[in-house]
Protein backbone atom coordinates (compact mmCIF):
# COMPACT_ATOMS: atom_id res chain seq x y z
CA UNK A 1 0.00 0.00 0.00
CA UNK A 2 1.07 3.34 -0.91
CA UNK A 3 2.63 5.87 2.04
CA UNK A 4 0.54 8.90 2.34
CA UNK A 5 2.31 12.73 4.00
CA UNK A 6 -0.42 12.23 6.44
CA UNK A 7 0.85 8.61 8.16
CA UNK A 8 4.26 9.90 7.77
CA UNK A 9 3.60 13.16 9.34
CA UNK A 10 2.00 11.61 12.34
CA UNK A 11 4.70 11.33 14.97
CA UNK A 12 5.15 15.17 14.27
CA UNK A 13 1.62 16.33 13.61
CA UNK A 14 0.91 18.70 16.56
CA UNK A 15 4.51 20.03 16.15
CA UNK A 16 3.76 20.90 12.43
CA UNK A 17 0.08 22.55 13.23
CA UNK A 18 2.26 24.47 15.46
CA UNK A 19 4.72 25.44 13.20
CA UNK A 20 1.75 26.64 10.65
CA UNK A 21 1.03 29.07 13.33
CA UNK A 22 4.37 30.13 14.35
CA UNK A 23 5.41 30.30 10.46
CA UNK A 24 2.37 33.13 9.35
CA UNK A 25 3.35 35.03 12.32
CA UNK A 26 6.55 35.61 11.26
CA UNK A 27 5.34 36.86 7.75
CA UNK A 28 3.18 39.04 9.24
CA UNK A 29 3.38 42.67 8.25
CA UNK A 30 1.99 46.20 8.73
CA UNK A 31 2.21 47.03 5.12
CA UNK A 32 -1.06 46.04 3.98
CA UNK A 33 0.23 45.37 0.32
CA UNK A 34 2.65 43.07 1.74
CA UNK A 35 0.60 41.43 4.16
CA UNK A 36 -2.15 40.57 1.48
CA UNK A 37 1.06 39.20 -0.29
CA UNK A 38 2.35 37.05 2.32
CA UNK A 39 -1.09 35.52 2.95
CA UNK A 40 -1.22 34.66 -0.70
CA UNK A 41 2.12 32.74 -0.33
CA UNK A 42 1.21 31.08 3.22
CA UNK A 43 -2.19 29.78 1.41
CA UNK A 44 -0.33 28.02 -1.42
CA UNK A 45 2.20 26.36 0.51
CA UNK A 46 3.01 22.94 -0.56
CA UNK A 47 3.30 19.47 0.56
CA UNK A 48 5.62 21.02 2.93
CA UNK A 49 8.11 18.46 2.91
CA UNK A 50 10.51 20.23 4.00
CA UNK A 51 9.72 21.25 7.52
CA UNK A 52 8.31 17.50 7.85
CA UNK A 53 12.32 16.96 6.86
CA UNK A 54 13.35 19.11 9.81
CA UNK A 55 10.69 18.13 13.01
CA UNK A 56 11.46 14.23 11.82
CA UNK A 57 15.40 14.92 11.75
CA UNK A 58 15.55 16.77 15.27
CA UNK A 59 13.55 14.06 16.84
CA UNK A 60 15.85 11.37 15.11
CA UNK A 61 18.96 12.81 16.43
CA UNK A 62 17.51 14.26 20.01
CA UNK A 63 14.67 16.05 20.88
CA UNK A 64 12.44 18.69 18.61
CA UNK A 65 12.86 22.43 20.41
CA UNK A 66 11.91 25.96 20.02
CA UNK A 67 15.51 25.78 17.81
CA UNK A 68 13.89 23.45 15.91
CA UNK A 69 10.38 25.66 14.80
CA UNK A 70 13.00 28.67 14.10
CA UNK A 71 14.79 26.24 11.89
CA UNK A 72 12.45 25.32 10.16
CA UNK A 73 10.64 28.58 9.63
CA UNK A 74 13.73 29.86 8.60
CA UNK A 75 14.40 27.49 5.76
CA UNK A 76 10.52 27.93 4.47
CA UNK A 77 11.21 32.29 4.78
CA UNK A 78 14.50 31.87 2.45
CA UNK A 79 13.64 29.11 0.40
CA UNK A 80 10.54 31.14 -0.38
CA UNK A 81 12.27 34.13 -1.28
CA UNK A 82 14.78 32.28 -3.65
CA UNK A 83 11.19 31.12 -5.89
CA UNK A 84 9.81 34.01 -5.68
CA UNK A 85 12.98 35.53 -7.32
CA UNK A 86 13.19 32.67 -9.32
CA UNK A 87 9.91 33.22 -10.99
CA UNK A 88 10.94 36.94 -11.85
CA UNK A 89 14.03 35.51 -13.58
CA UNK A 90 12.25 32.60 -15.14
CA UNK A 91 9.36 35.45 -16.27
CA UNK A 92 7.23 32.24 -15.05
CA UNK A 93 2.85 33.16 -14.17
CA UNK A 94 2.62 29.85 -12.23
CA UNK A 95 3.95 28.30 -9.33
CA UNK A 96 2.63 24.81 -7.90
CA UNK A 97 -0.57 25.71 -10.48
CA UNK A 98 -1.35 29.26 -8.74
CA UNK A 99 -0.33 32.86 -9.99
CA UNK A 100 3.23 33.46 -9.48
CA UNK A 101 3.96 36.83 -7.27
CA UNK A 102 5.29 38.78 -10.28
CA UNK A 103 1.67 37.41 -12.56
CA UNK A 104 -0.42 39.05 -9.72
CA UNK A 105 1.56 42.07 -8.86
CA UNK A 106 4.34 42.54 -11.44
CA UNK A 107 8.67 42.33 -11.22
CA UNK A 108 8.84 44.90 -8.77
CA UNK A 109 7.03 44.13 -5.99
CA UNK A 110 8.16 40.82 -6.86
CA UNK A 111 11.54 41.41 -6.70
CA UNK A 112 10.72 43.45 -3.06
CA UNK A 113 8.45 41.14 -1.66
CA UNK A 114 11.91 38.37 -1.74
CA UNK A 115 13.91 40.40 -0.51
CA UNK A 116 11.39 40.91 2.30
CA UNK A 117 11.51 37.06 3.14
CA UNK A 118 15.03 36.95 2.96
CA UNK A 119 15.68 40.39 5.45
CA UNK A 120 12.32 37.98 7.80
CA UNK A 121 14.80 35.09 7.79
CA UNK A 122 17.80 36.75 8.56
CA UNK A 123 16.52 38.42 11.46
CA UNK A 124 14.23 35.64 12.88
CA UNK A 125 18.17 33.94 13.36
CA UNK A 126 19.71 37.20 14.50
CA UNK A 127 17.18 37.68 17.10
CA UNK A 128 17.46 34.33 18.56
CA UNK A 129 21.37 34.08 18.47
CA UNK A 130 20.48 30.85 15.80
CA UNK A 131 24.09 31.88 14.14
CA UNK A 132 24.73 27.78 13.76
CA UNK A 133 21.24 27.32 11.94
CA UNK A 134 21.77 30.82 9.69
CA UNK A 135 25.21 29.34 8.64
CA UNK A 136 23.96 25.89 7.60
CA UNK A 137 21.21 27.60 5.78
CA UNK A 138 23.15 30.73 3.85
CA UNK A 139 25.40 27.59 2.68
CA UNK A 140 22.62 26.27 1.11
CA UNK A 141 21.02 29.40 -0.54
CA UNK A 142 24.76 30.14 -1.91
CA UNK A 143 25.02 27.03 -3.25
CA UNK A 144 21.54 26.40 -4.86
CA UNK A 145 22.57 29.85 -6.81
CA UNK A 146 26.05 28.21 -7.96
CA UNK A 147 23.98 25.16 -9.12
CA UNK A 148 21.80 27.33 -11.36
CA UNK A 149 24.15 29.17 -12.79
CA UNK A 150 26.79 26.13 -13.57
CA UNK A 151 23.49 24.79 -15.09
CA UNK A 152 22.68 27.77 -17.09
CA UNK A 153 26.90 28.12 -18.45
CA UNK A 154 26.68 24.75 -19.25
CA UNK A 155 23.25 24.37 -20.95
CA UNK A 156 24.24 26.63 -24.36
CA UNK A 157 26.72 24.40 -25.09
CA UNK A 158 24.93 21.05 -24.20
CA UNK A 159 28.42 19.49 -23.05
CA UNK A 160 27.24 18.62 -19.12
CA UNK A 161 29.50 15.42 -18.29
CA UNK A 162 27.79 13.15 -15.67
CA UNK A 163 30.17 14.46 -12.53
CA UNK A 164 28.95 17.52 -13.74
CA UNK A 165 25.51 16.96 -13.43
CA UNK A 166 26.01 15.48 -10.14
CA UNK A 167 27.65 18.65 -9.35
CA UNK A 168 24.72 20.86 -10.42
CA UNK A 169 21.82 18.71 -8.68
CA UNK A 170 24.16 18.26 -5.65
CA UNK A 171 24.21 22.28 -5.20
CA UNK A 172 20.45 22.83 -6.41
CA UNK A 173 18.44 20.36 -5.06
CA UNK A 174 20.32 18.52 -2.16
CA UNK A 175 22.03 21.38 -0.57
CA UNK A 176 18.47 22.48 0.15
CA UNK A 177 17.39 18.64 1.72
CA UNK A 178 20.63 18.84 3.33
CA UNK A 179 20.52 21.65 5.59
CA UNK A 180 16.94 20.92 6.73
CA UNK A 181 18.21 17.59 7.78
CA UNK A 182 21.26 19.66 9.55
CA UNK A 183 18.95 22.45 10.90
CA UNK A 184 17.05 19.71 12.69
CA UNK A 185 20.01 17.99 14.07
CA UNK A 186 21.50 21.41 15.26
CA UNK A 187 18.62 22.49 17.04
CA UNK A 188 17.77 18.70 18.70
CA UNK A 189 20.84 19.29 21.15
CA UNK A 190 22.53 16.05 20.24
CA UNK A 191 25.35 17.77 18.45
CA UNK A 192 28.48 14.87 18.64
CA UNK A 193 28.76 14.28 15.21
CA UNK A 194 25.57 14.15 14.06
CA UNK A 195 25.24 17.32 12.18
CA UNK A 196 27.19 16.22 9.63
CA UNK A 197 25.99 12.96 9.41
CA UNK A 198 22.52 14.18 8.64
CA UNK A 199 23.25 16.52 6.36
CA UNK A 200 25.21 13.90 4.17
CA UNK A 201 22.07 11.34 4.55
CA UNK A 202 20.10 14.97 3.36
CA UNK A 203 22.25 15.00 0.60
CA UNK A 204 21.80 11.53 -0.67
CA UNK A 205 18.19 11.76 -0.35
CA UNK A 206 18.01 15.33 -2.30
CA UNK A 207 20.31 13.32 -5.08
CA UNK A 208 17.55 10.39 -5.38
CA UNK A 209 15.00 13.07 -5.31
CA UNK A 210 15.96 15.02 -8.16
CA UNK A 211 16.85 12.13 -10.67
CA UNK A 212 13.17 10.86 -9.83
CA UNK A 213 12.32 14.68 -10.84
CA UNK A 214 14.15 14.14 -14.05
CA UNK A 215 12.66 10.69 -14.79
CA UNK A 216 9.47 12.19 -15.13
CA UNK A 217 9.96 13.99 -18.36
CA UNK A 218 10.26 10.88 -19.98
CA UNK A 219 6.97 9.82 -18.30
CA UNK A 220 5.64 5.93 -18.39
CA UNK A 221 2.95 3.87 -16.69
CA UNK A 222 5.02 3.88 -13.72
CA UNK A 223 5.82 7.33 -13.58
CA UNK A 224 3.29 9.54 -15.53
CA UNK A 225 2.80 11.04 -18.69
CA UNK A 226 5.54 12.09 -21.09
CA UNK A 227 6.34 15.91 -20.53
CA UNK A 228 9.68 16.76 -21.94
CA UNK A 229 10.09 19.95 -20.16
CA UNK A 230 13.29 19.71 -19.61
CA UNK A 231 13.90 18.99 -23.34
CA UNK A 232 12.25 22.23 -24.43
CA UNK A 233 14.18 23.59 -21.99
CA UNK A 234 17.67 22.56 -22.88
CA UNK A 235 18.01 21.03 -19.52
CA UNK A 236 20.92 17.90 -19.57
CA UNK A 237 19.48 15.27 -17.28
CA UNK A 238 20.09 12.04 -16.22
CA UNK A 239 18.59 9.60 -18.87
CA UNK A 240 19.58 11.99 -21.61
CA UNK A 241 23.45 12.03 -20.52
CA UNK A 242 23.93 8.62 -20.32
CA UNK A 243 21.84 8.34 -24.02
CA UNK A 244 24.77 10.57 -25.61
CA UNK A 245 27.54 8.63 -23.74
CA UNK A 246 26.54 5.53 -25.55
CA UNK A 247 25.35 6.94 -28.87
CA UNK A 248 27.62 6.71 -32.14
CA UNK A 249 28.85 10.25 -33.13
CA UNK A 250 25.70 10.46 -35.91
CA UNK A 251 22.99 10.12 -33.61
CA UNK A 252 24.58 12.12 -30.87
CA UNK A 253 25.17 15.15 -33.50
CA UNK A 254 21.52 15.03 -34.60
CA UNK A 255 19.98 15.08 -31.00
CA UNK A 256 22.18 17.50 -29.84
CA UNK A 257 21.06 19.60 -32.82
CA UNK A 258 17.65 18.73 -32.17
CA UNK A 259 17.80 19.90 -28.52
CA UNK A 260 19.47 22.91 -29.48
CA UNK A 261 17.29 24.14 -32.53
CA UNK A 262 13.68 22.29 -32.68
CA UNK A 263 13.43 21.70 -28.86
CA UNK A 264 10.08 23.76 -29.41
CA UNK A 265 8.20 21.15 -31.86
CA UNK A 266 6.69 18.42 -29.99
CA UNK A 267 7.37 15.70 -32.33
CA UNK A 268 11.39 16.65 -32.44
CA UNK A 269 10.59 16.15 -28.27
CA UNK A 270 9.13 12.93 -28.84
CA UNK A 271 12.02 11.70 -30.94
CA UNK A 272 14.38 12.70 -28.43
CA UNK A 273 12.30 10.89 -25.60
CA UNK A 274 12.29 7.69 -27.38
CA UNK A 275 16.10 7.97 -28.21
CA UNK A 276 16.78 7.97 -24.28
CA UNK A 277 14.44 5.37 -23.96
CA UNK A 278 15.52 3.30 -26.59
CA UNK A 279 19.37 3.88 -24.80
CA UNK A 280 18.49 2.37 -21.84
CA UNK A 281 18.59 5.65 -20.05
CA UNK A 282 15.54 5.67 -17.76
CA UNK A 283 16.92 2.04 -16.58
CA UNK A 284 20.11 3.40 -16.04
CA UNK A 285 18.88 6.85 -13.96
CA UNK A 286 16.92 4.48 -11.93
CA UNK A 287 19.63 2.47 -11.07
CA UNK A 288 21.72 5.33 -9.76
CA UNK A 289 18.73 6.98 -7.71
CA UNK A 290 18.12 4.04 -5.65
CA UNK A 291 21.87 3.49 -5.04
CA UNK A 292 20.72 7.26 -3.66
CA UNK A 293 18.14 5.77 -1.85
CA UNK A 294 20.09 2.85 -0.19
CA UNK A 295 23.26 5.11 0.92
CA UNK A 296 20.87 7.40 2.56
CA UNK A 297 19.23 4.47 4.38
CA UNK A 298 22.17 2.94 5.22
CA UNK A 299 23.09 6.68 7.16
CA UNK A 300 20.02 6.72 8.32
CA UNK A 301 19.97 3.92 10.23
CA UNK A 302 22.58 4.43 12.20
CA UNK A 303 20.50 6.42 14.36
CA UNK A 304 18.99 4.85 17.31
CA UNK A 305 15.73 2.92 16.46
CA UNK A 306 12.58 5.80 16.81
CA UNK A 307 9.31 6.79 15.41
CA UNK A 308 10.90 9.50 14.18
CA UNK A 309 13.48 7.78 12.42
CA UNK A 310 10.63 5.17 11.21
CA UNK A 311 8.75 8.21 9.64
CA UNK A 312 12.03 9.93 8.07
CA UNK A 313 12.68 6.19 6.34
CA UNK A 314 9.42 6.47 4.97
CA UNK A 315 9.21 10.09 4.24
CA UNK A 316 12.75 8.99 1.74
CA UNK A 317 10.66 6.35 0.61
CA UNK A 318 8.27 8.78 -0.30
CA UNK A 319 10.11 10.68 -2.04
CA UNK A 320 11.45 8.10 -4.98
CA UNK A 321 7.90 6.65 -5.04
CA UNK A 322 5.91 9.61 -5.39
CA UNK A 323 4.21 10.15 -9.25
CA UNK A 324 3.64 13.61 -9.32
Amino acid sequence: MALSLRDIKAPIAQEMTDFEKKFRASMKSNVLLLDKIMTYIVKRKGKQMRPMFVFLSAGTCGSISESTYRGASLIELLHTATLVHDDVVDDANYRRGFFSVNALWKNKIAVLVGDYLLSRGLLLSVDNGDYDLLKIVSEAVREMSEGELLQMEKARKLDITEEVYYDIIKQKTASLIASCCAVGAASSGNINGTIEKMKLFGEKVGMAFQIKDDLFDYGNEQIGKPLGIDIKEKKMTLPLIYALQHADRGDKRKVINTIKNHSDKPKKVKEVIDFVKKSGGIEYATEVMNTFYNEALDILNQFEDSIYRTSLSQLVQYTIERNK
